[in-house]
């Protein structure tokens, strides 16, 4: 597990209203408390037999980073605001396809209802499929399949006529 899968972990938690979460692997050990406006975290690595353990260094405590992407750019701000964006619920890697072999859930000029699945989005060898919750149709997707998407990113939007 290298920082960027801790750091990742840690916003994730932040975001999802754990007040705590441990997680214990082979050789690391994280805990992770949220509350009262700030994020506490404990890492310890164990030393391989034979090595004296050295305690690990406190962690400051992380701050939350705004993760909002800049807007689309469709046409005038009057024309994109008259658009629903569907946003990613969790931090994770973006895809269009169920597999590689499948085709896309959802084209741009197709109609999704609230139940429609419109793509998923993978976290931590985890995939969740992420439904429209809107009625519309797709006027553009914001994300590259197979990119890292944020938690409240925008990553469809939806005209809602």
């Amino acid at each position: 597990m290298d920082i960027k899968d801790i750091q990742n972990l840690i916003k994730f938690v932040a975001k999802s209203g754990a007040t705590e979460v441990k997680l214990e692997m082979e050789d690391v050990k994280i805990t992770i408390r949220t509350g009262s406006d700030k994020t506490e975290t404990t890492i310890l690595h164990q030393a391989p037999m034979g090595m004296a353990q050295m305690p690990a260094a406190p962690q400051a405590p992380v701050t939350p980073q705004s993760t909002e992407a800049p807007k689309a750019d469709v046409g005038s701000q009057d024309e994109s605001s008259k658009y629903i964006e569907i946003k990613s619920p969790i931090i994770g890697t973006f895809y269009r396809k169920p597999s590689p072999d499948k085709p896309v859930f959802v084209e741009v000029g197709g109609a999704v209802t609230p139940n429609t699945i419109v793509c998923m989005v993978e976290a931590m060898k985890l995939f969740n499929e992420i439904e429209a919750e809107v009625s519309g149709k797709i006027v553009k997707v914001l994300v590259e399949d197979g990119t890292p998407v944020e938690f409240g990113q925008p990553i469809f939007l939806v005209d809602p006529s």
